[in-house]
């Protein structure tokens, strides 16, 4: 059996397609300062340089998790995981002989592991990342994200939004993608969210609505005059352009959540209407699966609370045998209790006779508490509720 097994080895030197080497000199972000000092400067605080399995918990976790329930090496879920969180990862795929090579101890020295331990990838969505996509391949399956949806440029050939760029550093292309059709870019990775039951369990693609927002307008803001590339022009001075910031912000910074839903509160008789209305062009909660939106009733009478009551709206995921699980596991899904672009949800509740007022908050929340139970998750910022909206009304 164990010559088999070596056999087996020997046979099968594939590890998954083959990938564009980044040049040492292109890796790091840091390289990039020189040129680009704001832009590097907005990555390094966005959850893109956050991207990568050891600089966030609930990804590590969920890595952990899904290995232990699925009986895999940590390895080839993190390989599998890479195809959008470290799409330049020199492996891209690991199957039945590495499993081999880590029961019998012989991956030590292995391509897969010396591929993820690569400090090629440890900043995760960096620029090589987004500015070496040669092509989107939009003829290819949903299925196919990130690293599969798309083709690289030779290492040292950058693509941006500006078709009049030089540089001494490295050359240079305008793509669309970059620039008009930016959410095209958002989307190779955002969307399709699958579980290894193929549940897809999220899909912004086809959540978003177009409005007069695009993707970037939110998530980059909207353009301001600055600078590119500090590097001078002809005329001794750095060229003025229209950029966007690159801290990408999204359900993690505070600010972003800040009336991203509208607050209606009104009473009919004995009844309490809570209206939530989404303006913004995609679900909420929308992203991993877990999140939730709570929203808190009080009740009050003479300015004090009298009662009070959570209603809280996420989804669930179950296993085999109904036993409940991440996202990235689930077999089957409760209803889908997010708010669509331009709709609204309205909820009823009952008054209670007593209370002469109600204060309706609002929250956003990352991870549900069962997400958060079965990771044991420990970081505050996956519980932290962050405050949408609030309104306050005199009862009859």
């Amino acid at each position: 059996m164990k010559l088999f097994l070596v056999l087996l080895l020997v046979a099968s030197a594939l590890y998954g397609a083959k990938v564009v080497e980044v040049s040492k000199e292109y890796q790091k972000s840091q390289n990039c300062k020189a040129c680009h000092l704001q832009i590097v400067k907005d990555w390094e605080e966005s959850w893109h340089a956050k991207s990568h399995y050891d600089k966030d918990e609930y990804f590590s976790k969920s890595i952990e998790y899904v290995a232990r329930k699925t009986r895999k090496s940590p390895n080839s879920v993190k390989v599998q995981c890479a195809t959008c969180h470290n799409p330049r990862i020199a492996v891209t795929d690991t199957g039945l002989d590495y499993e081999i090579q880590v029961l019998m101890g012989l991956d030590e020295d292995s391509k897969v592991n010396k591929a993820i331990e690569s400090s090629a990838i440890n900043e995760g969505i960096n620029c090589v990342v987004c500015h070496n996509i040669d092509k989107i391949h939009h003829d290819r399956d949903d299925s196919f994200r990130g690293m599969n949806r798309v083709s690289w440029t030779k290492s040292g050939l950058m693509v941006g939004p500006f078709d009049d760029t030089t540089s001494p550093y490295h050359k240079t292309e305008y793509r669309d993608f970059m620039d008009k059709k930016a959410d095209e870019l958002c989307f190779v990775c955002h969307a399709n969210d699958r579980s290894v039951n193929d549940l897809v369990f999220t899909n912004m693609q086809n959540e978003y609505k177009q409005q007069d927002k695009a993707c970037v307008d939110c998530h980059m803001g909207r353009k301001i005059l600055g600078v590119a590339s500090i590097l001078r022009a002809e005329d001794g001075h750095a060229k003025k352009r229209e950029v966007r910031q690159h801290s990408f912000e999204g359900a993690h910074a505070e600010d972003m959540w800040k009336n991203a839903l509208n607050l209606d509160v009104w009473q009919e008789k004995d009844e309490i209407y809570i209206a939530l209305k989404n303006p913004q062009p995609h679900n909420i909660p929308s992203g991993f699966g877990s999140r939730e939106l709570i929203i808190d009733i009080a009740y009050m009478k003479l300015e004090k609370i009298i009662d009070t009551k959570s209603i809280s709206l996420t989804r669930h995921y179950t296993r085999r045998k109904g036993k409940p699980t991440i996202p990235h596991l689930a077999e089957e899904m409760s209803e889908d209790m997010s708010i669509p672009a331009d709709e609204t949800k309205v909820i009823k509740v009952k008054n209670i006779a007593e209370a002469t007022g109600i204060e309706v908050k609002v929250y956003y929340r990352l991870v549900n508490d069962e997400v958060r139970s079965i990771l044991e998750l420990k970081e505050a910022i996956w519980a932290k509720k962050n405050l949408i909206n609030s309104k306050s009304i005199v009862l009859q």
